[in-house]
């Protein structure tokens, strides 16, 4: 019932760091759109036990990693250099410490749900939890896309940090296996 269940879109083709960190942003929001589909349309059981499993697995192991690479990778290299971004900057760290108690909950919904498929309850509960986590991510992830990806991606930026990011991204990624479609 669930297309492309336990997948994300498939990344962009180009290797930049703003490429790899769209992609990271679609992929969030296929999780979140799936989470949501999973708990409100009507579908086989083993299809929403492995949807919610999808789900709880992209947000425990992957969705960590997206946030590593923002705070770890792009606010370091870029702090302090324009005195606007740095307010985005701060903005942007702000944001992913509120994002932690809603994403645990997400989480906790879905591996609940994985576990009682056929409970109207629990999926009741997904979409709720995936409904909370959609209206706090989706504004930061368009923030991020429209202040700090920009600069990342301009003249802040050189082609050896930008290499240098890219191969952070990868490397957070070496012990993550998700098949051949499924990257975070």
């Amino acid at each position: 019932m669930f297309v492309g269940i336990g997948r994300g879109p498939r990344p962009r083709g180009a290797d930049g760091p703003c490429d790899l960190l769209l992609a990271c942003h679609d992929r969030i929001r296929h999780f979140l759109a799936l989470a949501r589909r999973v708990g409100e349309q009507p579908a086989p059981a083993s299809d929403v036990g492995d949807a919610a499993r999808s789900v709880a697995r992209y947000f425990a192991e992957a969705f960590p990693l997206h946030v590593a690479d923002e705070e770890e990778s792009l606010r370091p290299r870029l702090a302090g250099r324009d005195p606007t971004l740095d307010a985005h900057l701060a903005a942007m760290a702000h944001d992913h410490g509120a994002h932690d108690p809603l994403v645990a909950r997400l989480v906790a919904e879905a591996r609940a749900l994985a576990r009682a498929p056929t409970d109207p309850a629990r999926r009741s509960a997904l979409h709720a939890a995936a409904v909370a986590a959609t209206r706090r991510l989706e504004p930061h992830l368009a923030f991020e896309e429209r202040t700090i990806f920009p600069a990342v991606a301009g003249p802040l930026v050189d082609p050896a940090e930008a290499a240098a990011i890219v191969a952070e991204i990868r490397a957070r990624r070496a012990g993550i296996v998700h098949g051949p479609e499924r990257r975070t």
